[in-house]
């Protein structure tokens, strides 16, 4: 009899530079997205597959039962069942752990499910002795969240049909081949203002968009960013890749502050950090940042300027951090399979 043995994959996280908030059907976005994958922030996940006739699941996070996170496991097997319809045959034992802390202001979500993911379909190809698809990893992981689809490859990576890039698609994530030198080195140091939980959730941060009565003009917006980040993408032109980025993460607050019920998810600390950004840039240093549904910043600088922006890191804003606090990454190479 053959050993059964795991699968076992790390995905990265990644960070958005178009925001996605605000979605349709199941986890389709409204408007198109654009984030650069993680290097030192991932997600190893090892599930073995069981061929029992039935679907238990166990769950480890770090060595540890978390009976918190099965009815999420239990709505992601069910969207994915008409995908991969074998699995309800198997029972799945799953070990999973972080590279980085809880509340750090990474996605671990994307991360996560972008590793199961990579598990179930690289499993998928043993058994039926075809290609990897991963194209079909990246759908799945965006039915457990939204933005994992976009942690399946490395580098830039475009959620969502978009005229000016073909394929491109509401289902998947596609790889941004044309894109400058520079920007592959990017840098981002992640400042944690706020280490508590989150204080809100990204799905009733989406569901706020429903009725928002700007939410068609900030989906606009987005559609237009994303074609003009191509564009900056491609010319490697630091300084308009910082506006745009910064805009939109002030336009992802602004939506959460102009909703009902709303909410005001920076903190004194953020706000004082992204004042000193904007200053500095405007002095001409190669600085700038973006934020996502939370209090932490992330500053984002061609690697060129790591040493001056670190030092500017360690004696003005680390002040502003909770105990002084601070991560260190920067745009990654994707997905490692483990199993070799």
């Amino acid at each position: 009899m053959n050993e059964i043995k795991p699968e076992k994959w790390r995905a990265p996280s990644n960070i958005a530079l178009v925001k996605y908030w605000g979605k349709h059907g199941v986890q389709l976005p409204m408007n198109p997205s654009i984030s650069f994958t993680l290097d030192k922030a991932y997600t190893e996940t090892e599930v073995l597959f069981l061929p029992d006739g039935e679907r238990n699941i166990d769950f480890l996070f770090e060595g540890k039962e978390k009976h918190g996170f099965l009815p999420k496991l239990q709505q992601f097997l069910v969207r994915i069942e008409p995908y991969c319809p074998w699995l309800s045959r198997y029972s799945l034992e799953i070990s999973t752990s972080n590279s980085f802390p809880h509340s750090s202001g990474i996605a671990s979500s994307a991360s996560g499910m972008a590793a199961l993911s990579l598990c179930i379909t690289a499993f998928e190809a043993k058994m039926e002795g075809t290609l990897h698809d991963l194209n079909k990893a990246s759908t799945l992981a965006r039915l457990g969240s939204g933005s994992a689809c976009r942690s399946l490859r490395g580098g830039f990576n475009l959620w969502g049909a978009c005229p000016d890039v073909s394929p491109s698609s509401d289902e998947y994530a596609v790889n941004l081949a044309q894109v400058h030198p520079d920007f592959l080195e990017l840098q981002d140091t992640i400042l944690l203002v706020d280490k508590g939980e989150k204080k809100v959730s990204s799905s009733l941060g989406h569901k706020l968009m429903d009725g928002h009565p700007y939410a068609g003009q900030r989906f606009l917006q987005a559609k237009s960013n994303t074609s003009n980040l191509l564009k900056i993408l491609k010319m490697g032109d630091f300084m308009a890749l910082a506006e745009l980025m910064e805009q939109e993460a002030l336009a992802l607050h602004a939506m959460m502050m102009t909703s009902s019920p709303h909410f005001m998810l920076f903190m004194p600390s953020s706000i004082a950090i992204i004042r000193r950004v904007m200053e500095l840039r405007a002095e001409g240093l190669h600085i700038s940042f973006t934020v996502d549904a939370g209090a932490n910043i992330h500053l984002i600088y061609p690697k060129v300027f790591s040493t001056e922006i670190m030092e500017i890191v360690q004696h003005e804003l680390l002040v502003y951090c909770h105990a002084g606090a601070y991560l260190c990454d920067r745009v990654g190479q994707g997905p490692i399979d483990l199993n070799t």
